[in-house]
C-alpha cells in the first residue's frame, strides 16, 4: 500500500477511470474519494460465506463506509445479469465475486473495469487476468457436508453419494448453469468418476445417476435451507460447510464436513469492479482492502484459504493460529485452464437440465 501513497497530483484520474491507487492519486486520495461516496453496492455474498461479515465490520469501521449486499444467497450468473439490467442505475453493484469461469465470461463482455490492487504482481499469474479485470481473493475444496443428526452415517465420497440410504438427500448449493458453486461441484464429481478438466460430461452423468436413484434433492443447500433441515447432504465449499459446523452448533445442528478424496477439486473466487460502477472510488478501495494482509487473514478466520497465503507466510504476516484450523489436504491443487472451463460450462449448459429432470 505504502507504493500507491502520496496525494493528488495534476495528472490524477477521477475514480472511474484509474487503474490503480496511483493513478487516482494515492490512497489518501482515494480513501478521501470514497469516504466522500459513502457507500459501497455488493452483490452475491453471504455475510457467513468466507468471513464476509467479518470483511464487511472491517471495511465499515475503518473507513466509515457503509456496505449494503443486494441478492445476499445469488450465483455469479445473477451478478453478471445485475450488472446488465442496472446499467446506468444507482443500485447497480460496484463489486463483484465471481467464479472463475463467470468472471471470464464478464471479461469477455467488457463488464468489467481494470483495476491493479497494490498487491497485484504478488497474485500468482494462474490466478489473474493480465489486464487485472478480475483477479482471485480466496479459494478452498469442494467438500460434503452431512446433518449427522439426520443422517445415520454419513458420507466421505462421491461414490457413497449413491448409496440407497442417502434418498432424497443430496443437494448443491447453486444450479451449475449459474453458480461457480454448483460448476465446480459437477467438476469435483467428474473427477470422481473418471472425467478430467476436459471432460466435466462423467459429472453431468453422476448427478443423473443421482437423480434416478432418487438421492438428488433439486432444493439448493444455502445457509437457509441448512438450518431449516431441507438439505441434509450438501456439496460445497469447504469454507461454507465448515462454517455452518460452528453457526449453527449452538442451534442443535450437528453439521459433520468431508473433503472427498475422490473428486479433489480445488477453486479460487474472483473480485472484480463494475465497468459502471455508481461508486467507483469505494469500489476499488474494497478491492485494496480485500488484498491487504488485513483482508487476507480475515479470510482465514472463515476457513478459506488467502490467494496470498504463500507470500505472506513467507513475510511472516500471515495469521499462522487461522491458518493452522484449515483442513488439511493432499497433493497440490491444480486448476482448469481458461479452455476448460470455458468448454466445461458450455458442456454443462447443454445437459444439466435433462440430467436432473424429473
Amino acid at each position: 500500500m505504502a507504493a500507491c501513497g502520496g496525494t493528488a497530483t495534476e495528472t490524477s484520474r477521477k475514480p472511474s477511470l484509474a487503474t490503480s491507487a496511483e493513478e487516482a492519486g494515492g490512497m489518501a486520495s482515494l480513501v478521501a474519494a470514497a469516504k466522500k461516496e459513502g457507500v459501497l453496492r455488493a452483490i452475491a455474498i453471504p455475510s457467513g460465506w468466507a468471513n464476509y461479515g467479518g470483511l464487511m465490520d472491517g471495511f465499515e469501521k475503518k473507513y466509515g463506509i457503509e456496505v449494503t449486499v443486494d441478492d445476499p444467497e445469488g450465483h455469479s450468473q445473477d451478478e453478471i445479469d445485475a450488472m446488465k439490467k442496472r446499467r446506468g442505475r444507482a443500485d447497480a453493484p460496484d463489486v463483484l465475486d465471481l467464479g472463475d469461469a463467470f468472471a471470464r465470461s464478464a471479461a469477455r463482455q467488457n463488464l468489467l473495469a481494470p483495476y491493479r490492487v497494490a498487491a497485484f504482481d504478488s497474485i500468482p499469474s494462474s490466478q489473474k487476468d493480465p489486464e487485472a479485470r478480475w483477479y482471485n481473493n480466496y479459494g478452498g475444496y469442494i467438500s460434503i457436508g452431512c446433518d449427522a443428526k439426520l443422517v445415520e452415517t454419513c458420507p466421505h465420497t462421491f461414490s457413497d453419494l449413491l448409496k440407497p440410504q442417502y434418498q432424497g438427500m443430496v443437494s448443491l448449493y447453486g444450479n451449475p448453469t449459474r453458480s461457480g458453486t454448483g460448476l465446480a461441484g459437477v467438476y469435483a464429481a467428474a473427477l470422481a468418476d473418471n472425467g478430467s478438466f476436459d471432460d466435466i460430461q462423467p459429472g453431468i452423468d453422476f448427478f443423473g445417476k443421482l437423480r434416478k436413484a432418487g438421492n438428488f434433492n433439486p432444493v439448493e443447500s444455502t445457509a437457509t435451507a441448512v438450518e431449516n433441515r431441507r438439505t441434509p447432504i450438501s456439496i460445497d465449499w469447504d469454507y461454507s460447510n465448515l462454517a455452518y459446523a460452528d453457526r449453527f452448533r449452538g442451534k442443535g445442528l450437528d453439521w459433520r464436513v468431508s473433503i472427498p478424496f475422490d473428486g479433489s477439486f480445488a477453486q479460487y473466487f474472483a473480485l472484480a469492479i463494475n465497468k459502471d460502477a455508481p461508486h467507483p472510488a469505494a469500489a476499488r478501495l474494497w478491492q485494496e482492502y480485500l488484498f491487504s494482509t488485513e483482508g487476507q487473514n480475515l479470510r482465514l478466520l472463515g476457513y478459506a484459504r488467502p490467494v496470498l497465503m504463500d507470500v505472506m507466510r513467507e513475510e511472516g504476516t500471515l495469521d499462522e493460529v487461522a491458518a493452522a484450523q484449515l483442513p488439511t489436504v493432499e497433493g497440490t491443487p491444480r486448476f482448469p485452464t481458461d479452455a476448460q472451463w470455458d468448454r466445461a460450462r458450455e458442456t454443462v449448459a447443454r445437459g444439466w437440465a435433462k440430467a436432473v429432470a424429473d
